[in-house]
């Protein structure tokens, strides 16, 4: 499917900046959105024409707008029926009604019955659970012979995730490791257009099975508590159950596993600050949040509307455009956090990010991954304290997905080579 570069009127000064579906330079990519302006015009896979926020401040200013709004009808190009439903990203920019993809009431509504479940207090209450699956995964780890180069990402960082949200929305059973695979589809540029709404149908149907499992068989989680809430007058429609709990899956590994991987990646590339942090002279909550900054776990996430004209510094988001939030730009703002923004710094006075959003739609799971890479760092480099990359970190590529920082893979050694 090939759409015609549509939308984003505007400036004409410069070019529009095609966003790599192959995520090929994604710093290089971050670096001409940035210079572009507050205000990119972008391309999407597929020609789909629309802006995106690229410096900090501005992207604050939009996502606390009451008229950025998530409504996909705001969008001009979508009301032309411009937008095909084989579109590789269609599963990303109309997901179906969550609260994803709504405002005001409605979206307080749906969030609540999951900020509920995900405050600091409660995700504490995890850390037993936790500790005993990163304890699981490391002795897996160990296994291997010495000398092998094995996949933190395959082994750890993202079986960690995985395992912690199927098992706090207690569908472990239903949907791994089934899920898994058709999730690497989902976010993958690489997958043919016309399998998308294969791949979108199979999503459905194992949630719905999950959904199924849980009525049949309640228990103490979050899938029956959502039941449970829903039946009792919270009134979530079919459709925003399912939707939920897709939303807590997708958005509760994903994040972590970039996180991980990134922290890993900023030690092992920069020893001296690798030595403090072993050393306890830096505490693992510094290494998190720079991280977060410096090479945040989603590069681009899609779509907000423009429900009016609205000002962006001295440009105009025109009413009835899309934007992108291109956090990956925004995490390396000179203006923000000055000259040395490109470089990875532990030792940062203050870290300033929205690398999990901001405003009313910031990630409700912030406090959950934090905590994972809280507890899965430290643990990493207590059981293996000579990790090294057994690849240079410039040989590592990333995920063909637009929309995360994503890595195929990162291999490792996992003790000091002869």
């Amino acid at each position: 499917m090939t759409c015609p570069v549509t939308g984003a009127g505007g400036p004409a000064s410069a070019e529009p900046i095609a966003l790599d579906p192959f995520v090929t330079d994604l710093i290089g990519e971050g670096a001409r959105l940035r210079e572009a302006g507050p205000l990119a015009r972008v391309v999407l896979p597929g020609g789909v024409a629309c802006y995106a926020v690229t410096h900090h401040t501005e992207a604050r200013a939009l996502l606390t707008d009451s008229r950025l709004v998530k409504d996909i009808e705001q969008w001009s190009t979508w009301q032309r029926g411009e937008i095909a439903m084989d579109w590789p990203l269609i599963g990303l920019v109309n997901p179906g009604r969550s609260m994803l993809t709504v405002d005001g009431p409605e979206h307080r509504r749906l969030r609540l019955l999951v900020a509920q479940a995900l405050t600091v207090r409660r995700v504490e209450h995890l850390r037993p659970s936790l500790e005993a699956i990163t304890g699981a995964l490391l002795d897996e780890l160990a296994a291997h012979a010495p000398g092998e180069a094995v996949d933190l990402k395959a082994l750890f960082a993202a079986p960690l995730p995985m395992k912690v949200v199927t098992a706090l929305l207690g569908v472990e059973k239903v949907v791994s490791p089934r899920l898994t695979a058709v999730f690497d589809r989902f976010f993958s540029s690489e997958t043919e257009p016309g399998e998308m709404p294969r791949v979108l149908a199979e999503i459905d149907e194992i949630f719905n099975e999950v959904i199924d499992e849980k009525r049949a068989n309640p228990a103490d989680d979050l899938t029956t508590a959502l039941l449970q809430a829903s039946e009792a007058g919270d009134k979530l429609t079919e459709e925003e159950l399912l939707n939920t709990i897709k939303v807590m899956v997708i958005a509760g590994h994903e994040t972590t596993i970039s996180l991980i991987l990134q922290a890993v990646i900023g030690l092992e590339t920069h020893p001296d600050q690798r030595a403090k942090v072993l050393a306890g002279e830096v505490p693992w909550e510094n290494v998190i949040e720079e991280t977060l900054r410096w090479s945040t776990p989603t590069s681009h996430v899609l779509l907000r509307y423009a429900a009016e004209d609205i000002p962006v510094g001295d440009q105009i988001l025109p009413k009835g455009e899309a934007l992108v939030v291109s956090f990956g730009a925004i995490g390396r703002d000179e203006k923000v956090h000055g000259e040395s923004a490109e470089d990875f710094d532990i030792t940062r006075e203050s870290v300033k990010h929205i690398s999990f959003g901001y405003g009313p739609h910031v990630c409700p799971g912030a406090a959950l991954s934090r905590l994972e890479a809280a507890i899965a760092l430290p643990a990493l480099y207590a059981r293996f304290p000579e990790l090294t990359l057994a690849v240079d970190a410039s040989e590592l590529r990333n995920k063909p997905v637009v929309t995360q920082n994503d890595l195929v893979e990162v291999p490792v050694h996992l003790s000091k080579q002869a």
